[in-house]
């Protein structure tokens, strides 16, 4: 049967009239709303550890290595010997340690590696041992026999080439505050020669290269002092005398007695024991030093070990890498290195692998951090009333009112700065950051 042709027009027309509103009409399933994004939280890192101790030790029987490697980075405004002094190191230590980095324009945020880890010289731990090479003064307080040997650790500056430190045994024969610096004939006639006079005497006060404190030793005309210029530390700018730190000339002033021994040692190249392994610090001996170091270093180097690294080394099975040596010995860092046992890293990997922490003074710092002047009484009383004698707080208490020692007068010595061996003129200080030409190496250094 036909269908009719108007009932197909019809029939087309409502079924193209329907499609038409499917196609505008709403659809069948509509699908979910995305979800929002989610909202971004920026949680700030963690805090930095705190630096650790970097100047006062308790030393175990039979232990050779203190302290810790550290590292920070630089903040703006700072250049490597306010962090330098901050952790109480020295400018030759910082340079030493950080030879990529520069020490009068450092970058902001650059890592700066503190060499806050030493092994001790080996000599004695009594009284005080300085190493030239290293440019480090140790101190080992007096105690009784049972209790433990506490270890006390700044640096120093020394004598430049011409005026060297000596070196051998000596004694602290007195103590002076606020002490007179009586200039010697040679300094006198050299700076005339370069055409800075100076006078004959120089009082107490910031002009004195003395600083406030003085011990005066027993070789005539040779001090450990304080400085007036504190970025000279790390330098041999002296005419042979020691200087430290204002904060910490302070500290051993009061400390050390008359009569402590003073021994001075020219040690470039130390081994030391630690955790199973045999570790080793290369300072490199300083200009002047006329051992052939570096020629027959492989005769001279392993000299050095003691009877009692030999014989750790043979109970352990352990061998030394002297590979590792001559590499330390050709790049000296002043950062001890395991040479021995399970070696693992080397000094890259020592370096990685040691804690970043905050630039901030370390807990127990003879220094406040903020001016040119030590720590104040309060602070140093608090720090040091656990190691002092009662004779030390009663004799700490009324040092304000203690009379001034007059000075002995200058006996014939060497030609250092009897009475006071700082070089005044000449002496670094700290450039300005817009300076164009910057300071060179320290001279003789």
């Amino acid at each position: 049967m036909k269908t009719p042709p108007l009932r197909l027009a019809l029939g087309a027309s409502l079924a193209l009239a329907t499609s038409a509103c499917a196609l505008f009409g709403p659809p069948l399933h509509t699908p979910p709303a995305p979800p929002p994004p989610p909202k971004v939280v920026h949680v700030a890192p963690p805090p930095l550890p705190l630096p650790v101790q970097t100047e006062k030790f308790v030393l175990k029987p039979g232990q050779d290595m203190v302290g810790h490697v550290q590292v920070v980075k630089v903040q703006k405004g700072q250049v490597l010997t306010d962090i330098g002094r901050r952790f109480n190191l020295g400018y030759d230590e910082m340079r030493r340690a950080n030879p990529g980095v520069s020490v009068w324009l450092p970058p902001v945020g650059a890592s700066v590696v503190l060499p806050t880890q030493f092994i001790l010289p080996d000599a004695p731990h009594r009284g005080i041992v300085i190493n030239l090479a290293a440019l480090r003064l140790f101190y080992y307080p007096p105690h009784k026999r049972g209790q433990p040997q506490l270890l006390i650790t700044h640096p120093v500056g020394i004598g430049r080439r011409g005026y060297v430190t000596p070196q051998g045994v000596t004694h602290v024969m007195w103590h002076e505050k606020n002490p007179v610096w009586e200039v010697p004939a040679s300094i006198l006639a050299e700076h005339a020669k370069e055409g800075v006079p100076l006078p004959r005497v120089v009082g107490p006060g910031p002009e004195n290269p003395l600083g406030n404190y003085a011990l005066h030793l027993g070789w005539p005309g040779y001090l450990i002092h304080g400085t007036n210029k504190p970025v000279s530390v790390g330098w041999r700018v002296s005419h042979g005398c020691v200087h430290l730190f204002p904060e910490d000339i302070k500290q051993l002033f009061y400390l050390v007695p008359n009569g402590t021994e003073v021994r001075v040692v020219n040690q470039p190249y130390l081994f030391g024991w630690k955790n199973g392994r045999l570790y080793f610090v290369a300072y490199g001996p300083l200009k002047g030093d006329k051992r052939p170091w570096k020629k027959d270093w492989r005769r001279m180097v392993p000299r050095l070990l003691t009877h009692a690294e030999r014989v750790a080394l043979w109970k352990h099975h352990q061998k030394i890498d002297w590979p590792r040596v001559a590499k330390l010995i050709a790049h000296p860092r002043g950062v001890p290195v395991p040479v021995s046992g399970s070696l693992g890293g080397g000094l890259k990997e020592i370096l990685a692998a040691a804690p970043r922490v905050q630039n901030r003074l370390p807990t127990g710092s003879t220094w406040n951090g903020e001016t040119e002047l030590p720590a104040t009484n309060r602070q140093f009383h608090t720090f040091y009333a656990g190691i002092l004698t009662p004779a030390q707080k009663k004799a700490l208490a009324a040092i304000d009112s203690m009379p001034r020692p007059r000075p002995k007068p200058a006996q014939s010595a060497p030609p250092c700065a009897a009475s006071g061996c700082a070089k005044s003129a000449g002496t670094p200080s700290k450039p300005s950051s817009k300076a164009k030409t910057l300071p060179a190496d320290p001279p003789g250094s």
